[in-house]
């Protein structure tokens, strides 16, 4: 059997927090049309309980993506080109989740959610390519 060490610890740590993040904005999104039915304010009461999870899991990937850069010591063209795209994602996906939060209508807040929600998808698909990249 495979031993537990820091790196274990970090990126499962990592992907939890992303599955918190990215899925449950996927997740959100497809209860919204249901909840929508049992009352006006029944959305926003349930994205307000969501951002209770939602921005400590985004918290908790920053952290654990900069102790990843820490940790990593690929100075390879690669790694960094692929590294800056990530955190272009990451930083977008944040961003628009905050401006989301602050919208003011139905078409805002469809527009930002789903960049927030492509943005992440995206900044997981490049993460794989940087795992893989480095095995």
């Amino acid at each position: 059997m495979y031993s537990v060490n820091a790196d274990t610890i970090r990126l499962f740590l990592h992907v939890v927090a992303a599955t918190i993040w990215v899925g449950g904005q996927f997740t959100l999104a497809g209860l919204v049309p249901a909840v929508r039915g049992l009352s006006p304010e029944a959305p926003k009461t349930v994205a307000r309980a969501f951002n209770r999870i939602a921005w400590p899991a985004f918290g908790v990937l920053v952290l654990t993506g900069i102790w990843n850069i820490i940790a990593d010591d690929n100075t390879s063209s690669k790694y960094q080109a692929t590294l800056g795209l990530k955190m272009v994602f990451v930083i977008a996906s944040g961003v628009s989740a905050f401006v989301h939060t602050k919208a003011t209508s139905k078409s805002q807040m469809a527009m930002w959610g789903g960049i927030s929600g492509v943005t992440a998808l995206l900044a997981v698909f490049v993460g794989i390519m940087l795992t893989l990249g480095v095995h």
